[in-house]
C-alpha cells in the first residue's frame, strides 16, 4: 500500500465498509435472521431522507433556543437607551454598566464545562429545556429591578443558566450529524445571535412604547417592558419545547425501528466510538490539552470580543452616530439581517468544500477593514456601511472555530468536552467586550474599534495557521509517521484513540 493510501477520510472508509457488506450480508441480515448493526446497509437515499426528518425536530428548535437565550442577554443595550441607564443610576463614575455586563460573562464561562458534562449524563431533552426555562425566568425578574446591586445579582443568575445552553446545543447537534454535516446546523442555529439582534432593535422600538402597568409601586414601562415580554416568551417557549426535541438517533420517536438504527450506525461507524460512554478523564485530557483546540479556543475568544460587544453596544454606537433611539434601534436591524443571511451561506459553503479556515480567514479580513473605517473615517454614512463590514465579517466566525473544533475530535465524549471548553475560552472575550466600549470614549469609541481590529487581524492569522497545522498533521500521517501510536493496543484500545488514531484526517 502506497504511504499517502495509509489515510483516508471517515466518509470513503465507511462507503468501502457498507460496499463490503453489501456483497457479505443478504440484505443486511445475520445467520438468525436478526439485523445486526454491523450487518446493516442502507442506501444513500435511505440516509438523506432520515437526515431531513432529524433536521425538521432539531435545528428549528435550536435555533429557536439560541434566538431567545441572546435575546434574553444582549437586550440589556436596548434597555439602556430606553431609560434603564438613568433609571438605575449607571451613567455614573464606577463603569457601572460594563460590570452588569461582565459579571454576567464571569459567571458564564465557569459553568459552561460542567453544565456540558451534566449534559452528557442527564441528556438534552429536558436539561437543555431546564436552562431555557432558567434564562427566561430570571430575565422577567430584570424587570423589576430597582438598583445597581439588584441588577448585578440578577445578571450573574442569568449566566448560571445560560453558560450551558450554546455549548450544550452544539453537542446536542453533533450527536445526530457526521463531520461534513455538522457546521451547516450548527451555522444555521448561531445564525440565531444575530436574528436576535435583529428582532432584538424591533422588539425593543415597541414593547418599550407600551404603556406603563402594573402596581403602583413597581410600574412596569420603557425598559421594563422588554424585559418582562422577552423573557415570558422565552419561558413558554422553554416549557413546551421538550414536547417536540429527541434525545439520541437511537431513541428518536420520529423514526421507524430500522431508521433508528440508521441514523445511530452511520454516526458509530465514523466516530468508531459509543455514542452513550460516560465522560472519562481520558476525555476531558484529550479535549483540552490538543493544540488545534487552543487555535479554535483562541479564535473564538477574539471573535466574541467583536460578537458580544456588538450585541450589547450596537444601539449606543449608532445612537452617537446622531440618531434618536427609535432610529438607532432600527438602523441596528439591517446590519444583523444581512450578517445572519452570510453567516448561513458560509456555514453551508464550507460543509460541501470541506474546508474551515480560508472561509474564516476571508470574512475576518472583511471585519478588520470594517474596524479601520469605524476608527478613521468621520462620514456618519461610511462609517455606518463599515458596520455592515463589521457583523458580515465576524459572526460567521463562531459556528466556524467551534464546529472546526469538533469536526477534529472524535468520539461523543470527547466532543462534549470540547465544545465546552472552546465556549469557555472564547466566552472570556466576552469579558473584554463588555470593556472595549465606555463611556468615556465616546462617541467615536477610538479605543473599541482599534482593539476589535486587531483582535480581527489575529483570527485571520490564527486561521490560516491552523490551516498549516492540520495539513501538516495529515501529511505525518499519510507518511506513515503516526503508526506506532497503534503498537501494542486491541482493536478497542485503537479505537478509543479518537483524533489521535494515525488514520483520523483532519479537517483543514
Amino acid at each position: 500500500m502506497d504511504r499517502k493510501d495509509r489515510i483516508m477520510d471517515p466518509e470513503k472508509e465507511i462507503a468501502q465498509q457498507v460496499e463490503v457488506l453489501g456483497h457479505s450480508s443478504k440484505d443486511g441480515a445475520s445467520s438468525d435472521g436478526s439485523v445486526l448493526p454491523g450487518d446493516l446497509v442502507w442506501t444513500e437515499e435511505e440516509e438523506t431522507a432520515i437526515r431531513r426528518r432529524i433536521d425538521w425536530h432539531t435545528v428549528p428548535l435550536v435555533t429557536l433556543l439560541y434566538m431567545l437565550c441572546f435575546l434574553d442577554r444582549a437586550n440589556i443595550g436596548n434597555a439602556r437607551i430606553q431609560g434603564m441607564e438613568a433609571d438605575l443610576n449607571l451613567g455614573g463614575p464606577g463603569y457601572k454598566f460594563n460590570w452588569a455586563l461582565s459579571i454576567f460573562y464571569i459567571i458564564y464561562l465557569l459553568v459552561e464545562v460542567p453544565s456540558n458534562i451534566l449534559l452528557k449524563h442527564i441528556g438534552p431533552r429536558f436539561f437543555l429545556p431546564l436552562l431555557v426555562c432558567g434564562f427566561g425566568l430570571i430575565a422577567m425578574c430584570t424587570a423589576f429591578a430597582d438598583s445597581f446591586p439588584t441588577l448585578l445579582g440578577l445578571r450573574s443568575l442569568l449566566g448560571v443558566f445560560e453558560g450551558g445552553a450554546m455549548p450544550g446545543m452544539a453537542f446536542f447537534l453533533s450527536c445526530f450529524y457526521k463531520r461534513n454535516e455538522l457546521l451547516f446546523r450548527i451555522g444555521i442555529y448561531v445564525s440565531a445571535a444575530s436574528i436576535a439582534g435583529a428582532f432584538g432593535g424591533l422588539l425593543a422600538t415597541g414593547l418599550s412604547r407600551i404603556p406603563a402597568w402594573g402596581a403602583p409601586s413597581m410600574l412596569i414601562h420603557t425598559w421594563r417592558n422588554i424585559f418582562f415580554f422577552e423573557g415570558l416568551i422565552t419561558l413558554i417557549v422553554g416549557l413546551l419545547s421538550p414536547i417536540w426535541m429527541p434525545t439520541t438517533p437511537s431513541d428518536a420517536y420520529f423514526l421507524n425501528p430500522r431508521e433508528r438504527m440508521i441514523a445511530a450506525e452511520r454516526l458509530n461507524r465514523e466516530n468508531r466510538a459509543d455514542p452513550n460512554a460516560k465522560v472519562t478523564w481520558n476525555d476531558f485530557k484529550r479535549g483540552i490539552f490538543c493544540i488545534h483546540n487552543y487555535t479554535c479556543a483562541l479564535g473564538f475568544f477574539l471573535i466574541n470580543i467583536t460578537v458580544q460587544g456588538l450585541s450589547v453596544f450596537m444601539p449606543t454606537i449608532l445612537l452617537d452616530l446622531g440618531w434618536t433611539q427609535t432610529q438607532a434601534q432600527l438602523y441596528s436591524v439591517p446590519p444583523y439581517v444581512c450578517a445572519c443571511l452570510v453567516a448561513v451561506g458560509v456555514a453551508y459553503a464550507s460543509d460541501k468544500t470541506k474546508v474551515r479556515g480560508i472561509w474564516l480567514a476571508a470574512f475576518h479580513t472583511l471585519a478588520a477593514v470594517g474596524f479601520a473605517i469605524l476608527r478613521w473615517v468621520d462620514n456618519p454614512n461610511i462609517r455606518y456601511m463599515a458596520v455592515f463590514f463589521v457583523t458580515i465579517g465576524a459572526f460567521p466566525g463562531g459556528p466556524g472555530f467551534l464546529s472546526w473544533a469538533m469536526n477534529n475530535s472524535a468520539g461523543p465524549s470527547v466532543r462534549a468536552v470540547t465544545s465546552g471548553y472552546v465556549v469557555s475560552l472564547g466566552t472570556m472575550g466576552g469579558i473584554v467586550a463588555t470593556w472595549t466600549y465606555i463611556n468615556t470614549d465616546a462617541p467615536r469609541y477610538k479605543n473599541g474599534h482599534t482593539v476589535n481590529l486587531a483582535g480581527n487581524l489575529v483570527v485571520v492569522f490564527l486561521a490560516l495557521f491552523g490551516i498549516a497545522y492540520c495539513t501538516w498533521e495529515n501529511k505525518q500521517r499519510a507518511a506513515g509517521k503516526r503508526d506506532h501510536r497503534l503498537e501494542g493496543l486491541s482493536q478497542e484500545e485503537q479505537d478509543q484513540l479518537g483524533s489521535r488514531h494515525p488514520r483520523f484526517h483532519y479537517w483543514t
